[in-house]
């Protein structure tokens, strides 16, 4: 049976960034004739050609913004660039864009490589089908995962998670960050170039600003107290700086200019302005109504004493005079915060006004909740801070900084982590940074032929002896050099806690959030689970008693909700003005449902009767 002919009778049809411009007798020979000419330099080398030999259409891309590779070309199965070539550029004398120019590399679009392009890895690997070569194969990872050591021995799920918490890590942000004024701010006080470093880690200059410390650790379990994810950490090394951070806070404050010739005002608030505050709160502040540099604050101290015109018009008193009210609108440190001044700074916003900044320092040491996470997504919390003299030692007396895990490895597939272990402890002895290269690094028998030349087990186990009992532990106890990365998910930063505080106006619920001394949340799963117990009293101190529990006079006539009269000192049903009421205790946000049922045209009413 004849094979059907396409449209055009066997015609390619040449589409130029989408848009069908004609057609052409022999579309293979035009492609081959454009990569060509292309590469010849005729025609721009920004141009890209796919041609899809099924459906018999050529697609020509020029515009802009497409993500763009380089190759390096292959002729007859033989790269063109040349091991001549290679000396010249070693040399200096031909740059990148005369390479591009002369044909030898050439940048290929997502649709051309996908369609007419067969990549071979390495040189050694070509074989007569390739048509181009990787210059390196780590340039198929993208900046953040190229900086990350042995990446193709961990599973992709962990290397996204390594990517995430890679910027979440505390190391020295700026060079200048003593006289910025950064809203939030971590610093990292003893920062460690790692000891397995990738080409591009240095190539991108990340080992000048470094986000990590080298830590000493072993896979084992220690007394439950890193089961799961959690992590030991040897009190002593933090003693001595080990993950050791400073948190820079930045607060603001503007004397603003108000309609009507008003004004703020940056001074000691005086007792009679309305809301003062505490007088210890502003034991911190200079003449000017301003914190000293250097002071040591604690939560709620007042940082910039601040005066501003009332919110409404001056009233008149009783002798007819209107006198100007002050209200307090002082800049406090929040609750559950402490540090100290690190800065002050005078200046003049845009508008022209006085403005100032205050920048605070805390001093952020590792507590049991503060997170850590190694380059292979490996993350954990720490579980408790032990001493020294209790952890585990080797026979050389080397006490692990940190002890993690051994089910973190298996079901994470995380070999990365392992080797990396090896690799830095490789390294300590050799006194050679290792190469962890996606691809091209040095592998594991580079490492092992190390160790075994310094006289370990290839591999890196040792025995290790149990600090508390002084018995050697049974099994050997694999041991290494790692870089871990300090997070700024700091349990200061994140601890709340509440008894009572603010409600919010419309619904006299707790509110929500740390920043507003909110109420924890006891949501609907929360709810359930108390069913469950069958634990009902709780469940109503939870959700009515410690929430927003009101008591309303409800008519026993109509059924709403009645209304106390100040002024007549008189309850009284505004309906049907009914005297007969009783007292019921509701949640506020029932009554509020009630309101807003009636606001919609619909009277709802309460039948009363007494409790069983």
């Amino acid at each position: 049976m004849a094979k059907k002919e396409p449209h055009k009778r066997n015609k390619t049809a040449v589409y130029l960034n989408g848009r069908l411009i004609g057609f052409h007798v022999h579309g293979r020979e035009l492609v081959r004739t454009l990569r060509k000419i292309r590469r010849e330099g005729q025609i721009t080398e920004e141009a890209n050609f796919a041609y899809n030999r099924k459906t018999y259409e050529l697609y020509i891309n020029t515009d802009s913004g497409r993500a763009r590779r380089p190759y390096i070309v292959l002729e007859g199965g033989k790269s063109k660039y040349t091991p001549e070539l290679r000396e010249k550029v070693m040399a200096g004398e031909i740059s990148w864009s005369q390479l591009v120019k002369s044909g030898v590399i050439e940048y290929l679009d997502a649709e051309e490589e996908g369609e007419s392009a067969f990549v071979a890895l390495k040189e050694e690997q070509i074989i007569p089908e390739n048509t181009h070569l990787e210059i390196d194969p780590v340039s198929i990872t993208g900046v953040t995962v190229s900086q990350l050591p042995f990446p193709e021995y961990n599973s992709s799920p962990r290397i996204t998670m390594a990517c995430a918490m890679s910027k979440q890590s505390l190391g020295i942000y700026a060079s200048n960050f003593n006289i910025r004024m950064d809203s939030r701010a971590h610093f990292m006080y003893y920062p460690q170039k790692p000891l397995a470093q990738t080409r591009p880690y240095r190539l991108l200059r990340f080992s000048d600003r470094p986000a990590g410390q080298n830590f000493v650790v072993a896979i084992t379990s220690h007394y439950g107290y890193n089961m799961g994810d959690a992590v030991v950490v040897n009190r002593n090394a933090v003693n001595r700086g080990l993950g050791r951070s400073a948190f820079y806070k930045t607060y603001e404050s503007e004397e603003r200019r108000y309609p009507g010739g008003q004004k703020d005002k940056f001074e000691i608030p005086n007792p009679t302005v309305s809301g003062y505050r505490d007088e210890a709160t502003y034991r911190h502040l200079g003449e000017d109504g301003i914190v000293v540099p250097s002071a040591e604050l604690k939560a709620k101290d007042v940082l910039v004493g601040k005066t501003s015109p009332p919110r409404f018009l001056e009233e008149v008193s009783v002798f007819g005079i209107a006198e100007e009210k002050k209200r307090e609108n002082s800049v406090t440190l929040k609750s559950g915060e402490d540090g100290n001044v690190d800065s002050v700074m005078l200046t003049e916003s845009p508008s022209g006004n006085k403005l100032v900044r205050i920048k605070v320092r805390s001093i952020k040491i590792p507590e049991p909740g503060d997170k850590f996470a190694s380059r292979h997504g490996q993350k954990g919390v720490i579980g408790l801070l032990a001493n020294q003299e209790d952890m585990p030692f080797t026979e050389s007396g080397v006490v692990p900084d940190m002890i993690i895990n051994p089910h973190a490895i298996p079901s994470r597939m995380t070999a990365g982590h392992l080797l990396e272990m090896l690799g830095g402890k490789a390294a300590c002895y050799s006194g050679e940074i290792a190469d962890a290269t996606a691809f091209s690094g040095q592998t594991e028998e580079d490492f092992t032929k190390v160790m075994e030349q310094y006289g370990f087990e290839s591999y890196g186990s040792e025995r290790l002896y149990d600090g508390r009992t002084g018995e050697a532990i049974e099994t050997k106890i694999y041991i290494g050099v790692i870089y871990y990365q300090k997070l700024h998910h700091l349990v200061s930063n994140k601890m709340h806690v509440r008894s009572r505080g603010p409600v919010q106006l419309l619904t006299h619920q707790p509110t929500e959030g740390r920043a507003r001394e909110g109420g924890l949340r006891f949501g609907e799963m929360e709810r359930d689970c108390l069913i469950g117990y069958g634990a009902g009293m709780l469940l109503k101190e939870r959700l009515l008693e410690e929430s927003d529990k009101t008591t309303e006079l409800v008519c026993s006539k109509c059924g709403s909700i009645s209304v106390h009269d100040h002024l007549k000192n008189r309850d009284y049903c505004p309906l049907c003005d009914n005297t007969d009421l009783h007292r019921v205790e509701m949640s506020y946000a029932f009554k509020l449902l009630l309101d807003e049922i009636k606001a919609i045209g619909i009277l709802p009413r309460m039948i009363l009767k007494d409790r069983a």
